[in-house]
């Protein structure tokens, strides 16, 4: 901890990238771990359920397995959001990049947050284009349909089987190659291609990994702490 701290003092141009494990503490599970809870998979995979061709063709059931899996309205931001946000009030970090699709960052104040794998917060007519939020979609029982023109409904969120956005991840990789210090946490870096993020950074930038389990990158990494990354974020970045 006081190597971290340490670390954070002397940089100046911060990046965080994070991945489930910073939602945990705020009550949401990774969605490995809420499928193996989820009635109605039936045997498939969570890859199946929340991908491309699984919306397409069933669409009524991804809906069901989406709402039950992937939103949780009344999460709030938990010890490692509002650390991060202090973080950035302090000018050190630049930006927020995060796979994970609740936009419990932007609750806790950051306001550079580069969301890979979208939000469940926007949504939008396939057919028309008319978007809607979190609440316009949870008002609808079942799969939502578009009060314009009937069309479907898909969440702004990236799906097994599409790319991420080109935009996004260009801003993300510049974020990662201009950093003079790497924050990784809540991610077992096994997700690509945001996984293979990282190797982006400088190769005298220092990377840290906060994470609770062992990662492919521990090796890699000036700083591995293996412990909860709220409680290890909370004590490095003081009030």
């Amino acid at each position: 901890m006081t190597q971290l701290s340490e670390m954070i003092a002397k940089a100046q141009n911060i990046v965080f990238f994070g991945g489930a494990g910073v939602s945990t503490a705020s009550g949401i599970p990774d969605f490995r771990s809420a499928h193996g809870l989820y009635s109605g998979a039936q045997g498939r995979s969570y890859e199946e359920m929340l991908s491309h061709g699984y919306f397409m063709r069933h669409n009524d059931a991804f809906w069901a397995f989406y709402k039950n899996v992937m939103l949780y309205p009344d999460a709030k931001p938990n010890a490692a959001h509002l650390a991060l946000a202090r973080l950035e009030k302090q000018g050190k970090l630049k930006a927020v990049l995060t796979q994970n699709i609740d936009g419990l960052h932007q609750l806790a104040g950051s306001q550079n947050v580069l969301e890979l794998h979208g939000t469940v917060h926007r949504n939008f007519c396939m057919q028309c284009g008319w978007q809607t939020d979190l609440a316009g979609i949870l008002a609808q029982d079942g799969a939502p349909v578009c009060p314009v023109c009937g069309g479907r409904i898909k969440p702004d969120v990236v799906l097994y089987g599409e790319m991420l956005d080109e935009d996004v991840t260009d801003r993300a990789l510049t974020a990662i190659a201009q950093c003079d210090l790497l924050i990784v946490g809540g991610t077992s870096l096994v997700v690509h291609p945001a996984a293979g993020f990282i190797t982006y950074r400088r190769p005298t930038t220092p990377l840290v990994l906060i994470n609770r389990d062992e990662t492919p990158y521990d090796d890699r990494a000036q700083l591995v702490i293996h412990e909860d990354i709220a409680k290890v974020l909370d004590e490095a970045i003081p009030l």
